[in-house]
C-alpha cells in the first residue's frame, strides 16, 4: 500500500532512511499515544523497509518537507505530485477515523445509559407532568432482590444497540408507519346499517353476569345482545362479575355510557336497567333459571339456545346467565345477528366521560402536545376529541407519532406457557408454585401426558415473546431509538430487571403511570378495568400498535377496532412467533443486516389483507360483509 509520506528517503537533506523508532518520534500529525499507530492499518502504512519512504528527522529536514529550504521549488513539485497521487487515500483514512470516533461516542452514550452513575433519561415531551426514568436505579436494584434472569440474546442485543446508535439520525423505513396494502382502505364500516324491525322481547328477560377482565366482559356483553335478539327477549343491562384476580368492583355504568348503549341498540333489542318488580322476588336458582358457563359449551350455536334455553325462558319468564363469556359461536350465525354483534362492539359501547377525558390527556401527551386528530379519536373520545383544538393556540404542523406496545408477559401467561425464560431453578420453582395454585388442571395434564420440552415449545411459537425478543423485533423493523413507545398493561414478570433491555435501547418508553400525575391517576388506582380502558384508548388511537401475543383478548379487540374504524391507515404488528423463534435461535451466527431482512419479511407477511376466516371472531376480524363493506366489490 502506498505510504502517506513523500518519497524523500534518498534525499541528502533527509539524513537517509530512518529507523522505526525515529519515524514514530518525528512523524508530524501523529503521536506515540495515538491509537491509530497501533492499528493494523498503521502497521501496513508505516512498515519499515529499505525502500520505504520516511518523514523528516530534524528541523532542517522539516523545512525541506514543507518546501521552505534551498531546493524549495523541487520539493514543492515533489509534494504536489505526491499529494495528487495520494489525495484519495488521505480522504479515505480521514473518513474512517472520523467514522470510528463518532461511532464510539454514540455507543458510549447507549452503554452509559445503563451504567451506574449515568444521567437520567428524561421524557422531554411531557410538559404537564415531567416524568423521568433512571436506568441507573433500575440496574442497581437487580442485585437487591432475586438474581436477574440470564440474558439469552446477548450477542443480538449488542448488535441492536450498535444499530440503534449508528442509525441515530438515520431515516426509518418508508413503510414502517403505514399499512402496506391499499386493499385495506377499500373496506368501510357498515355495521351501523339495519335491515330489520325492532325486537319486541315478548318471550321474557335475559340477565347476564359477565366474568373475566374488561376484554372478556366486552365480548360477553356483545354476545348477550345477540342471544337476546335470537330468543326474542328483553336484555337486562349486563352486570360485571367481581373477580378475585382482577379485584375490580366496577359495574357497567362505571365503564360504559348506559343511556347511550340502551338508546343506540333500541332499534335492535330492548334493554332495561333492571327486572320488573314482579320478577325481582323470584328465586331464580330454585326455579331452574340460573345457567352457568358449565351448562353451555364454548362456541355454542344458535340451535343450542333455541333447544335448551328458550324452553326455560318461556316457562319462567327469565333466564340468568352466570359467567357468560365466549358462549356463542362465530359461525353459523344469521347475517343480521352477526352484524348486531359488530354494531354493539364498534358503535354501542362508549366509555364514560371520566375515562374519555383522561384518555384524551394521555393521547395528547404521547403526541407531544401537538394539536391533531387521529382517525379514531372521535369514536374513542367523543366530545373530548376536540378539547385541545379549542383550548390550545395553533401550532406549526409537524409529525408526532407514537407506537403502542402490548407486552403480554404477565406471570399468568408465563406460567401457563410451560416455557423457560432464563431464570434457572428459581424461576421454575416460582412458576410451578403459581401453576399449582391457579392452573391445577394444567398441573395434572403435565403429570399424565408427555409435554414438549421448552425448546420445542419455543420453536413452535408457543412461548410468549420476552421483553428482550420484543426489543430485538422493534429494532430489526427499523424503529428509531427516539421512538416514543406507550407500554400497555402492568406487572411484567421479572419487573424492572426484565424490562432493562427495552428501557435502555428505547428510553422514550412510558406507561400511564408515568404520563399521569398522582392526582390524575388517583380516581382509577384501585380499578383495574378502568385502567385497562385507558390502555385500550391509547393503544387503539396509536399511529402503530404492536402486540406480542396474537391470542390476547386485549390485542384482538384493539386490532379489530383499528381495522374497523381506521380506514386502512392504522397498521398493526402481529408477530409470527414461530418464524421469529427460528430467527432468534441463530443468535450466535446471524449478522444484523440479515436479521433485519428476515424480521421485516416475517412481520410484513402478517399484514396481509383478507376477509374473516370462517369460525373466527368478528371482534378481531371485522373484514366481512356482516361488519364491513368491501367497496371494491361494488366498483368491479
Amino acid at each position: 500500500m502506498p505510504s502517506l509520506s513523500p518519497d524523500i528517503s534518498d534525499d541528502p537533506d533527509a539524513g537517509g532512511p530512518l529507523s522505526p523508532s525515529r519515524r514514530t518520534r518525528y512523524n508530524p500529525g501523529f503521536s506515540r499515544s495515538n491509537s491509530f499507530l497501533n492499528s493494523p492499518t498503521a502497521t501496513r502504512l508505516f512498515s519499515g523497509s529499505a525502500n520505504s519512504p520516511s518523514p523528516p528527522s530534524s528541523s532542517s529536514s522539516l523545512t525541506s518537507w514543507f518546501g521552505l529550504g534551498p531546493d524549495s521549488g523541487r520539493k514543492k513539485r515533489k509534494w504536489k505530485v505526491w499529494l495528487h497521487r495520494h489525495l484519495g487515500l488521505l480522504l479515505i483514512v480521514t473518513f474512517v477515523l472520523v467514522f470510528f470516533l463518532v461511532n464510539s461516542w454514540m455507543l458510549l452514550r447507549i452503554r452509559d445509559s445503563g451504567q451506574p452513575g449515568s444521567a437520567k433519561i428524561k421524557f422531554k415531551f411531557l410538559k404537564m407532568n415531567a416524568s423521568t426514568v433512571s436506568i441507573k436505579e433500575e440496574l442497581l436494584k437487580l442485585g437487591r432482590g432475586k438474581k436477574p434472569h440470564k440474558t439469552i440474546y446477548a450477542r443480538l442485543l449488542a448488535k441492536a444497540a450498535h444499530a440503534l446508535a449508528e442509525g441515530h439520525d438515520k431515516p426509518e423505513p418508508k413503510d414502517l408507519w403505514v399499512e402496506p396494502y391499499l386493499l385495506a382502505s377499500s373496506w368501510k364500516p357498515c355495521a351501523d346499517q339495519r335491515d330489520w324491525n325492532p325486537n319486541e322481547g315478548t318471550y321474557g328477560y335475559i340477565m347476564v353476569t359477565a366474568n373475566g377482565g374488561i376484554n372478556q366482559q366486552r365480548v360477553a356483553i356483545c354476545n348477550a345482545v345477540a342471544v337476546a335478539r335470537l330468543l326474542n327477549a328483553v336484555l337486562v343491562l349486563p352486570e360485571l362479575m367481581y373477580s378475585s384476580v382482577w379485584r375490580d368492583a366496577s359495574q357497567f355504568g362505571d365503564i360504559y355510557q348506559e343511556e347511550y348503549f340502551i338508546n343506540y341498540l333500541k332499534p335492535d333489542v330492548q334493554i332495561v336497567k333492571e327486572l320488573p318488580k314482579e320478577l325481582q322476588s323470584l328465586d331464580l336458582d330454585a326455579i331452574g333459571s340460573v345457567v352457568s358457563d358449565v351448562d353451555i359449551m364454548k362456541e355454542a350455536k344458535p340451535g343450542f339456545y333455541k333447544k335448551h334455553i328458550l324452553p326455560i325462558l318461556l316457562r319462567n319468564r327469565v333466564v340468568h346467565f352466570v359467567g357468560f363469556g365466549n358462549r356463542l359461536a362465530s359461525d353459523p350465525i344469521p347475517f343480521q345477528v352477526q352484524r348486531l354483534r359488530c354494531r354493539c362492539n364498534f358503535h354501542a359501547l362508549r366509555f364514560i366521560p371520566k375515562i374519555q377525558e383522561t384518555g384524551a390527556l394521555l393521547i395528547q401527551r404521547m403526541r407531544q402536545n401537538v394539536t391533531r386528530l387521529g382517525p379514531l379519536d372521535n369514536q374513542l373520545l367523543g366530545s373530548f376529541a376536540k378539547m385541545e383544538n379549542r383550548t390550545r393556540k395553533p401550532q406549526a404542523k409537524k409529525v408526532s407519532k407514537y407506537l403502542a406496545l402490548h407486552l403480554r408477559f404477565e406471570i399468568d401467561m408465563v406460567a401457563h406457557s410451560l416455557c423457560e425464560f432464563g431464570g434457572g431453578s428459581a424461576e421454575q420453582q416460582e412458576l410451578e408454585a403459581y401453576r399449582r395454585e391457579h392452573f391445577p388442571g394444567l398441573v395434572e395434564i403435565t403429570k399424565t401426558r408427555k409435554i414438549p420440552s421448552p425448546e420445542e415449545l419455543r420453536a413452535e411459537g408457543l412461548c410468549p415473546l420476552t421483553p428482550e425478543e420484543t426489543v430485538l423485533m422493534l429494532a430489526g423493523l427499523g424503529f428509531n431509538r427516539k421512538t416514543r413507545i406507550y407500554l400497555a398493561g402492568a406487572h411484567i414478570y421479572g419487573g424492572k430487571s426484565r424490562l432493562a433491555a427495552l428501557t435502555t435501547l428505547f428510553p422514550n418508553l412510558v406507561t400511564k403511570e408515568n404520563l399521569l400525575s398522582s392526582t390524575e391517576i388517583e380516581p382509577f388506582r384501585n380499578y383495574s378495568s378502568q385502567l385497562a380502558a385507558l390502555d385500550f384508548i391509547v393503544c387503539t388511537a396509536a399511529d402503530m400498535f404492536a402486540m406480542t401475543d396474537s391470542g390476547s383478548q386485549f390485542s384482538s379487540l384493539v386490532s379489530g377496532y383499528r381495522i374497523y374504524h381506521g380506514g386502512g391507515k392504522m397498521p398493526t404488528i402481529r408477530p409470527n412467533k414461530r418464524r421469529l423463534a427460528d430467527i432468534f435461535v441463530r443468535n450466535n451466527t446471524i449478522e444484523w443486516r440479515v436479521f433485519e431482512l428476515r424480521v421485516r419479511k416475517a412481520i410484513r407477511q402478517t399484514k396481509r389483507v383478507f376477509s374473516r376466516p370462517i369460525g373466527r371472531s368478528v371482534y378481531r376480524y371485522p373484514r366481512c360483509q356482516e361488519c364491513m363493506c368491501d367497496t371494491d366489490v361494488f366498483l368491479t
